[in-house]
């Protein structure tokens, strides 16, 4: 699709939306017999491209991004540094893991167990010192064009999620790319949440809510309380019928967004956000926290056959308490961790149990780490230039470590690791070719990512 980022965005409401899932009631185009469905859902478009050096691996089917928004400290979880001065060591102290020789921080006792299954790049970086270009360049795998004083969203640069649903095609699952529970703001909604050039075809599908609260549904999926079932059966019948009508090319695309709506209201993935339907004691196994339901949700998605979830985690119990620890860093690291040692080990663990861990790849990272130095507040400042991201399953070769910073952890010491390698690499495991490129409203061609896959961490 050589057009790529040109014009991909006509016709199409914004998706923002004030408190509620962005497909709302608000966004759905009232247009002819439907009603109240739209073209607002992303299309399956675009065509599969292979990507050079591609093996025998099969592609991955999904991905879980995990998003831990302020900051966590590597030096207190993924890469403890028990041998440095006690102004770096802080207090936690380290623990073994089920790979010898690769310890954690010790209030990871669940991910310490299943540290096979998982994978370490210990030697990420950039240079984005502020929390929302860095939210947008790990989000996209770019650094923003205003650099480090890019607090405001750049509509240029598609998401991940949207790279991904763009380069599927055809692929692509009737709801390719979904996000949750809510927008990450910070003064402004932060960079890279957004599908930027591609267009809103391609955004995602927003759920704002609480998943771990009693009765929690998303209304865009919900028809209107007096439409009987049968009316839905009734009205794809007619689409049918229209669909057999010579069509104008902009009435035939409203007519294919429109039946996908249609797909998506009656499709296994729309039953798929009924959390009611979920076994309590698989939930309860996630932890009854926001973090934790929403990867229980998460994984439900990728059982249906969505293509990519990112999830957000920067509030315990829908209050902003996220990572960003400047001062007494430890005990609210103490505060946050142990929830998501639960949930990330358990999300894990279900993917393996039901057979989805291999063709699921399960991404957890932060936009940054945390100063080596612990300051004069007890907490340690943003620090771009050396921290860890978290793979598993897809084919993530278990128990490796990618990379190792410094005997402080300031800076990579060893095989240095960039948000775009993280994307071109995310982006080659769905079989897409990163180097593909697509054009932007000047004519400029852009890759989908600039990085270096990093195929070593693959078996």
């Amino acid at each position: 699709m050589d057009n790529g980022f040109v014009e991909m965005g006509r016709h199409r409401q914004s998706l923002q939306s004030a408190g509620r899932p962005i497909l709302d009631r608000r966004c759905w185009l009232q247009v002819g017999t439907i009603g109240w469905l739209s073209a607002a859902l992303p299309p399956a478009i675009g065509s599969q491209r292979s990507c050079a050096g591609e093996t025998a691996r099969s592609p991955v089917k999904s991905c879980i991004l995990v998003f831990f928004y302020g900051g966590p400290s590597h030096l207190e979880t993924f890469d403890p540094k028990p041998l440095a001065p006690a102004a770096v060591r802080g207090e936690y102290q380290p623990i073994a893991t089920a790979v010898p020789g690769t310890v954690v921080g010790e209030y990871l006792p669940q991910v310490a167990k299943i540290m096979d299954r998982l994978a370490l790049v210990r030697s990420m970086h950039h240079t984005m010192r502020n929390h929302n270009p860095a939210a947008g360049e790990v989000l996209t795998g770019r650094t923003p064009a205003g650099g480090d004083q890019e607090l405001l969203a750049d509509d240029s640069i598609p998401t991940l999620g949207s790279a991904v649903s763009f380069g599927l095609g055809g692929r692509a699952h009737v709801l390719p790319f979904v996000a949750l529970p809510y927008t990450i703001q910070n003064v402004v909604q932060i960079p890279g949440q957004t599908a930027g050039l591609l267009g809103t075809r391609f955004d995602r599908f927003q759920v704002t809510g609480n998943p771990n609260l009693p009765g929690f549904q998303v209304s865009a999926l919900q028809p209107p309380t007096n439409r009987p079932p049968s009316d839905l059966i009734s009205r794809q019948q007619l689409l049918r019928q229209i669909d057999t009508l010579p069509l104008a090319e902009s009435a035939a695309e409203m007519y294919e967004l429109r039946q996908q709506a249609l797909d998506l209201v009656s499709s296994d993935v729309s039953r798929s956000f009924d959390m009611a339907r979920e076994d309590p004691q698989v939930r309860d196994r996630y932890g009854r926290t926001l973090l934790g339901q929403s990867l229980v949700l998460a994984r439900r998605l990728v059982e249906a056959g969505v293509n990519f979830v990112t999830v957000f985690d920067g509030r315990t119990n829908g209050q902003n308490a996220n990572w960003d620890s400047h001062e007494n860093l430890f005990p609210r690291h103490r505060q946050l961790i142990p929830p998501a040692d639960q949930a990330f080990s358990a999300l894990v663990d279900d993917l393996h149990q039901r057979g989805l861990l291999d063709s699921t790849l399960v991404v957890a990272t932060g936009e940054f780490g945390r100063t080596p130095k612990i300051n004069a507040k007890a907490g340690r400042d943003h620090w771009p230039d050396c921290y860890t991201v978290v793979l598993a399953g897809g084919g993530v070769q278990g128990g490796a470590v990618h990379g190792a910073s410094d005997r402080i952890g300031a800076f990579p010491e060893s095989d240095p690791v960039a948000p775009a390698d993280l994307a071109a690499t995310i982006l080659w495991r769905f079989g897409i070719d990163p180097a593909h490129e697509v054009r932007d409203r000047t004519n400029r061609p852009i890759r989908l990512a600039e990085g270096k896959v990093l195929t070593t961490l693959f078996r």
